[in-house]
C-alpha cells in the first residue's frame, strides 16, 4: 500500500508535529507501505522521510523541477519522479497513493488535501484521506466540515470520506474500513 502524506518543508512550532511525522514514517515503515511525498528534505516532508528510509521503508519523491533548488531535493529516496508542475506534482501524488494523508502544514499541504478529498467525493480519488490531527492542529477545519454538513453543503456520506484524527490506531482502521465497502 502506498501512502500519500502531505505536509510541509518546515517543521512547525510544536516539537509535537516532528514527533508524529516521525511516528508516522515508523508506522508506514512498519507496516511495509509506501511512502509517497514531495521529495524535500525540509521541514516535516524530511522526518517523515528520513523516518521510513531509517527503517529500510521505501520512499517515492514527487517534485516539480522548479522546486528543486528551493526544496533541497532528498537525495537518499528510493525513486525521485521529476514533474512539470505543482498541478502535475499533486496529480501523480493522488494517482500513485492508496491512502492521503496531511500532516499538519501550510497553505500548500492544505490544498493538496482538499483537492484529494475533493477528487473523492466525485469518484476521481479512490483513496481515503485523513488529516492527521496533532494537537488538535485541523480542529477548526473539522468543525467547518461538519458546519458544511449542518448547512446542506455537504452529505453527511461524504463527510465519512475524510477522518480528523491524532491516532495511527484509529488511522489503520479507518483505512481498512474503507477499502471493506
Amino acid at each position: 500500500m502506498r501512502i500519500a502524506v502531505f505536509c510541509g518543508a518546515h517543521h512547525g512550532s510544536d516539537p509535537a508535529y516532528q514527533a508524529a511525522a516521525k511516528n508516522l514514517g515508523h508506522w508506514i515503515a512498519e507496516n511495509n507501505y509506501e511512502l509517497v511525498y514531495g521529495g524535500s528534505k525540509l521541514g516535516l516532508m524530511g522526518v517523515v522521510a528520513d523516518s521510513v528510509l531509517n527503517e529500510g521503508g521505501t520512499v517515492i519523491g514527487i517534485m516539480p523541477d522548479f522546486l528543486h533548488d528551493l526544496e533541497r531535493v532528498h537525495t537518499h529516496l528510493t525513486k525521485m519522479i521529476t514533474v512539470a508542475d505543482l498541478d502535475e506534482r499533486k496529480k501523480a501524488m493522488i494517482q500513485y497513493a492508496d491512502v492521503c494523508i496531511a500532516l499538519p502544514g501550510g497553505v500548500g499541504t492544505l490544498e493538496e488535501i482538499s483537492e484529494a478529498y475533493s477528487w473523492a467525493r466525485v469518484g476521481q480519488n479512490n483513496s481515503p484521506c485523513i488529516l492527521f490531527n496533532v494537537k488538535n492542529y485541523y480542529q477548526l477545519l473539522q468543525e467547518f466540515f461538519d458546519q458544511m454538513v449542518e448547512q446542506d453543503f455537504l452529505s453527511k456520506e461524504d463527510r465519512q470520506l475524510v477522518l480528523f484524527s491524532e491516532s495511527l490506531s484509529e488511522m489503520d482502521t479507518f483505512i481498512h474500513d474503507y477499502y471493506k465497502k
